[in-house]
């Protein structure tokens, strides 16, 4: 029997929600707290207060993969440079949770992974430092320059900086709720299927696809014109994802040629093959087992197949 590709996508967004969660999801923003408040009193007035930030801020995460974000904004004349302020925000949290935690310099954030609780659950949280970029404006503007440690986008080599606006990247996507859905479910292919490419590529790709006016219908029809949409365009000349936080960013120079290619190949083999068999929207946009529907007493609930209780993940995946 074909498979519903509505239903089965509207299956796969309900078992991702957060919302089967909520426990472990409550340990994170606990941390998430407590380390806002250590960044607090540590810098007392070279910092404006941090904010929270990332796919759960947007409203786009799903829930087989865990992170929490966070910015820290200092002051102009908090650091001379970005990367003693990389630098002295990593020592500090390295040297805090020594104990609690592996705390790692990443590309433009500190990552926190603290180990295993009672209950077997990780809790990770990403901190990324930012300097403003005029002494006394973060109030009114939210600009903030980020230390980089790698080529990022249309960052010369060897540059170290980049100018962003985080608030304004949140702003993006507020009130476009069938643009969020989407995501989610590109979501799910990407972490589900290993790819590799960014969250922040996917969700400015399907935006704009939405922005163009060629996306409606139910949902596997707004999810197939976003596919079909990156697959024609991604790799035109001139194609361009402008960064909501700084319009000098170009997004879509985080691919190469090559990387542009493959994801456009890789969009037109997924509707192929699910238009040719509808089973295999159930490969590349499988649900969450953990919270799978089920019939039980003739009422529909939700948890752990085989299983009467939602369960908590008892590992390292982060959600993002």
């Amino acid at each position: 029997m074909a498979v519903d590709k509505k239903e089965h996508l509207e299956n796969v967004l309900e078992t991702h929600k957060m919302a089967h969660e909520n426990e472990l999801l409550e340990k994170y923003k606990s941390k998430r707290e407590e380390v806002k408040d250590a960044l607090t009193e540590k810098y007392g007035d070279k910092i404006y207060t941090p904010f929270n930030s990332g796919s759960f801020k947007k409203h786009t995460a799903i829930n087989i993969k865990f992170d929490l974000d966070l910015v820290a904004p200092f002051k102009r004349n908090s650091f001379d440079t970005l990367e003693k302020m990389f630098d002295d925000v990593y020592e500090f949290l390295n040297e805090k949770y020594k104990d609690e935690a592996t705390v790692k310099k990443q590309k433009v954030s500190i990552g926190l992974t603290f180990y295993p609780d009672d209950d077997g659950d990780v809790v990770c949280i990403d901190v990324t430092p930012g300097r403003e970029l005029n002494q006394d404006q973060y109030a009114e503007d939210k600009f903030v320059n980020l230390f980089v440690n790698s080529n990022y986008g249309l960052i010369p080599e060897k540059s170290t900086r980049l100018q962003t606006n985080i608030h304004k990247q949140i702003d993006h996507i507020k009130a476009k709720g069938d643009e969020r859905k989407t995501i989610r479910l590109l979501k799910v292919w990407k972490s589900s299927n290993s790819e590799k490419y960014k969250s922040f590529l996917l969700e400015l790709l399907c935006i704009k696809a939405f922005d163009c006016g060629e996306v409606s219908g139910n949902l596997w029809e707004m999810l197939k014109a976003v596919m079909e949409y990156i697959r024609d365009n991604v790799t035109k000349d001139g194609f361009k994802l402008t960064d909501p936080g700084n319009s000098n960013n170009d997004i879509m120079e985080t691919l190469d040629s090559a990387g542009r290619t493959n994801l456009s190949n890789k969009m037109d083999n997924i509707i192929k093959r699910i238009e040719e068999n509808s089973e295999n929207i159930k490969t590349y946009f499988p649900v969450n087992e953990k919270f799978e529907k089920k019939e039980e007493s003739s009422e529909k609930t939700y948890g752990i197949k085989g299983s009467s209780a939602l369960s908590i993940p008892k590992n390292n995946e982060r959600f993002g």
